[in-house]
């Protein structure tokens, strides 16, 4: 009787024990459940991990090798972020992952190892895969919160914005948890018809250099950077340079950011919704031009390219004159085909102020034989100025009123004025050379689509990611409507002057007499006509020294001189001549002077 009885409280024990571990385990459930975002401590030898319940479980299939705990990418947490995980179906290209990774650790680049990694836009199952590659390293999936839908790439890059009051702002994209790790990997979508205009991959190339500066070991080092991407999408070129790559296999590319150009980058807008530079404030009428404040570095210079006979060497010098008279003191550089730009033509350049250098041209394969595209890719040859650290890049058709310096210390690559709507205009450029970039360019010139045939729609293939500079910095000579024409006749005639540049579209000043805009003679090219914009070239034009320089390489030729002729009949035979320009008497003294030359090119 003893023995049962000891027998029967034994089991009922037992079965207490059983009911009250059942108990517990269903109140701990219950309050998991009632908060989606409570967090428990989960022992994992030799640390502790924290691990939020916020995130979906791991997969029945999915193991953590000692020393790592795995939270997966995504969630099943209904009301919780989605994450960009679900926008990535392509297949990892393992074998580079390892690779890359190994030549790195092998040749030291990656220090005493990898022993944190934050991953971005993989799925629980790539995770899975990331632990068992590094099966030593704490390998976490880094929580991103996706952009708004409002957030499209129209938001970033408007057609318009309030610059003079700088009010226009950027919208927001959300922050990745940020923590440290020796290294960041990143896996982006490429959709390849919109890849490189694509918010997604926009955010996560960003979120990626916020995490390997928040990881930043020195004052001049990040942590590493693994881009994982399909061989048709690059990354930003100007956020993570080639200067920085350390290695590249198939899709992978692992980059060193340097800590201080990731700092600067991430201070700026995230688009062109913001001016990248503010509008330099009016200039009093007492103001005169004086050398640019602050810093004036050898390792700067303004430069232009010349690729095609001798049409636009007129304007490349007074282009000169005009920059010396603003008050800069930096280097001027002109890059020039010798074949097609006489000796003596290079001659004037030079003592216009030029440091002439030699720079093959370079043909757009998909330009016709003699079309004036064929030979505008030459601008990529700017890459390969890498004795500048900054190079501020000035069409051969522009006009500098007031100094542009400020450029070099407060613009960085690629900044530029808007031409419409996401694109920039290629006639003002901040540039940082480098001659890894000008192979970057090279490799894609068969196969990136340029929207307008030339340089100008390349390069905004290539650097989407772009900065707003103020429409001051490079004014299109351009006029739709009356209204447009009256405002642009009071900015470019006001003294002291309240642009930095001119653009001078359509035929070009020196090509017509000086008496007038000779655009009021073709009717397509009206909206590039402007008298007061006409008479601001001449003024620095008369100002150039040498004089020689003007009289000789600034006069009509034979050809040009007949062209003009015969447009001006042409408009009054087509009844182009309301505004009465083609019926001045024309008083230009180089009508007495006619020089020899092969009249205009394809420029």
């Amino acid at each position: 009787m003893m023995t049962g009885g000891v027998r029967k409280k034994s089991g009922i024990s037992k079965l207490l024990v059983i009911f009250l571990l059942f108990f517990a385990c269903a109140i701990v459930a219950l309050l998991v459940r009632g908060n989606g975002s409570s967090v428990v401590e989960v022992a994992v030898m030799p640390r502790m991990v924290s691990v939020s319940f916020w995130d979906a479980p791991p997969s029945p299939t999915a193991r953590a090798p000692s020393g790592n705990a795995i939270v997966p990418a995504t969630s099943s947490t209904e009301g919780a972020a989605r994450t960009y995980a679900e926008d990535s179906s392509w297949d990892i290209q393992w074998e580079s992952v390892v690779r890359i990774l190994s030549s790195s650790v092998n040749n030291g680049t990656a220090g005493s190892g990898i022993a944190r990694v934050g991953l971005l836009n993989f799925n629980s199952s790539e995770v899975e895969r990331w632990t068992s590659t590094l099966p030593a390293a704490d390998v976490r999936a880094v929580r991103l919160a996706p952009a708004a839908d409002a957030v499209t790439w129209e938001a970033l890059y408007p057609k318009w914005i309030d610059e003079d009051s700088n009010r226009s702002s950027c919208p927001s994209l959300p922050d990745p948890d940020l923590r440290t790790y020796d290294l960041v990997a990143v896996k982006l979508p490429c959709h390849r018809q919109r890849w490189s205009r694509d918010v997604r991959r926009l955010h996560l190339q960003l979120s990626a250099a916020k995490l390997a500066l928040h990881s930043s070991s020195s004052s001049s080092s990040a942590g590493m950077v693994l881009i994982l991407s399909e061989s048709e999408c690059l990354p930003v070129p100007n956020l993570f340079p080639c200067k920085h790559l350390l290695a590249r296999h198939a899709h992978a590319w692992l980059y060193r950011p340097d800590a201080t150009y990731l700092r600067q980058r991430l201070n700026l807008p995230v688009g062109s919704c913001q001016v990248a530079v503010q509008p330099s404030p009016r200039p009093s009428p007492s103001a005169s031009a004086t050398p640019g404040a602050g810093r004036i570095s050898s390792r700067q210079a303004y430069a232009t390219v010349l690729h095609s006979a001798d049409a636009y060497v007129c304007g490349a010098i007074a282009l000169a004159q005009s920059i010396r008279q603003s008050g800069s003191t930096r280097d001027l550089v002109a890059l020039v085909d010798a074949p097609n730009v006489g000796a003596e033509q290079r001659a004037a350049l030079a003592a216009a102020g030029w440091h002439v250098r030699p720079a093959p041209r370079i043909r757009n394969p998909h330009a016709a034989r003699g079309a004036y595209n064929e030979w505008n890719y030459s601008k990529f040859r700017l890459w390969q100025l890498t004795d500048y650290d900054k190079v501020v890049f000035l069409d051969a058709d522009l006009l500098v009123l007031r100094s542009m310096d400020f450029l070099f210390e407060e613009a960085f690559e690629l900044s530029a004025t808007v031409n419409s709507g996401a694109r920039f205009n290629s006639g003002v450029m901040v540039l940082e050379p480098c001659n890894c970039t000008f192979d970057l360019l090279m490799s894609g010139i068969h196969d990136i689509d340029s929207y307008n045939g030339g340089d100008q729609g390349y390069l905004n293939e290539v650097f989407t990611w772009w900065h707003r500079l103020p429409r001051r910095v490079n004014l299109l000579k351009y006029a739709w409507a009356d209204g447009d024409r009256a405002a642009l006749a009071r900015t470019v005639s006001a003294e002291p002057a309240e642009v930095h540049a001119v653009h001078y579209l359509g035929i070009k000043p020196w090509l017509c007499y000086r008496d007038y805009d000779c655009n009021w003679d073709v009717a397509a090219l009206r909206r590039f006509a402007s008298d007061e914009a006409h008479a601001r070239w001449w003024a620095v034009h008369d100002r150039i020294e040498p004089a020689e320089l003007r009289d000789r390489f600034c006069a009509l030729t034979a050809s040009q001189m007949a062209t003009l002729e015969q447009l001006r009949r042409e408009a009054v035979a087509t009844a182009n001549a309301t505004d009465g320009h083609s019926n001045r008497t024309i008083t230009d003294p180089r009508r007495l002077f006619v020089r020899p030359g092969p009249g205009r090119d394809s420029n």
